[in-house]
């Protein structure tokens, strides 16, 4: 199943389970009603942004719009995970948060000229970063890191944060997202 198919799947199962109208989400997250629709209908694949808006909302881990069903052990290929793109940031969604496990793995892409802003994620959520090729500017709290390969960083994740890749290379990293 594609990435827009699962998202599609599990935004109206969420927004069902919680009686919400497709009004009432849209208000919760800042995102118009034909837009959710849309991407309920599958008609349309959400930005990255717009799926945090939508996860916020409805106060679960980002990833509970990209889960699907999981055996007890499971092995991944990037070559069969659909990445979520905008514009020249690429990230691949590995594991989501299940009622075992209290965190999110994601492998993060960013091309030369990146600059990539998220708006935070939910409360008491910290995010680990670990750069393992290239370089990258984490921006957090009116400051600024600069990370090189085999540097990493650990950030209150609920607080909008942003990546950039100022150099002439590639920046790949491991994110992982931990929920307390």
């Amino acid at each position: 199943m594609e990435a827009g198919e699962i998202i599609a799947y599990n935004l109206k199962r969420l927004r069902n389970e919680r009686n919400l109208t497709l009004g009432q989400l849209s208000n919760l997250a800042g995102v118009s009603k034909v837009v959710l629709s849309q991407i309920e209908k599958g008609e349309a694949n959400p930005t990255i942004n717009t799926i945090w808006k939508i996860a916020g909302a409805l106060q679960l881990p980002y990833s509970a719009l990209l889960e699907t069903q999981e055996k007890a052990t499971v092995q991944i290929r990037k070559k069969e995970i659909s990445a979520l793109s905008e514009d020249k940031y690429h990230i691949f969604h590995y594991y989501a948060k299940t009622a075992d496990r209290n965190f999110e793995l994601y492998q993060m892409e960013a091309e030369p000229g990146c600059e990539h802003t998220s708006g935070g994620h939910s409360t008491n959520s910290f995010e680990y970063l670990m750069v393992l090729k290239g370089e990258l500017i984490l921006e957090t709290g009116g400051e600024e890191y600069f990370l090189k390969k085999d540097d990493a960083i650990c950030f209150d994740g609920s607080v909008s944060h942003s990546y950039k890749n100022v150099g002439k290379k590639d920046a790949k990293a491991v994110m992982l997202i931990h929920y307390r």
